[in-house]
């Protein structure tokens, strides 16, 4: 009874933690999830590769200026084999498309948070965690007011827009049918 007792203990002690593990890595690849959509990580990923892209290019141009002049000057003829500048520009530009498409990205990522808090600078407290209620929080009546007003302004510019557009088709129309 004694040894059995001294097993269990031990049997469940080591499952938790071979699960201890498991849920590491769970959230490493959650982690490294989230990087892959993060503009500014993938830009910091990509900017090793450019450097290298560009190293590249540069001593593929130099070697094949140097066999060009070479040929020029009647050294060498043109049987020798020498790497394509055409492919390695190519990469070089796409990693800077790349690089282009993160900043972007990440600028419209930050115009649409500065958006956020200044059209809803303020938090709601909410029910699960009310302990964590800040100074700067609104009322949840302040929040719908908050939230009725921009419905009412949405509203008010899709009639505007439902107004134009009517004006619009009503001048694409001849005199006579109105």
């Amino acid at each position: 009874m004694a040894s059995q007792q001294q097993q269990q203990p031990g049997g469940p002690m080591s499952q938790p933690g071979l699960q201890q593990p498991a849920s590491l890595q769970q959230q490493q690849q959650q982690l490294s999830q989230q990087q892959d959509f993060d503009p500014v990580h993938r830009f910091k990923m990509l900017i090793p590769q450019l450097k290298e892209s560009l190293q590249n290019l540069m001593k593929i141009a130099s070697l094949n200026l140097a066999h060009n002049t070479s040929i020029d000057n009647g050294i060498k003829s043109n049987d020798g084999s020498v790497q394509r500048f055409d492919k390695s520009l190519e990469e070089f530009y796409a990693l800077c498309d790349q690089l282009e498409l993160c900043l972007r990205l990440a600028y419209e990522c930050l115009s649409q948070s500065i958006d956020s808090a200044k059209h809803s600078p303020n938090l709601v407290p909410t029910a699960t965690k009310p302990d964590t209620v800040q100074t700067e929080s609104m009322s949840y009546a302040q929040y719908l007011g908050m939230i009725k007003s921009q419905i009412s302004c949405a509203k008010d510019i899709h009639n505007a827009l439902l107004e134009c557009s009517k004006k619009i088709a009503g001048k694409g129309q001849p005199q006579g049918m109105m």
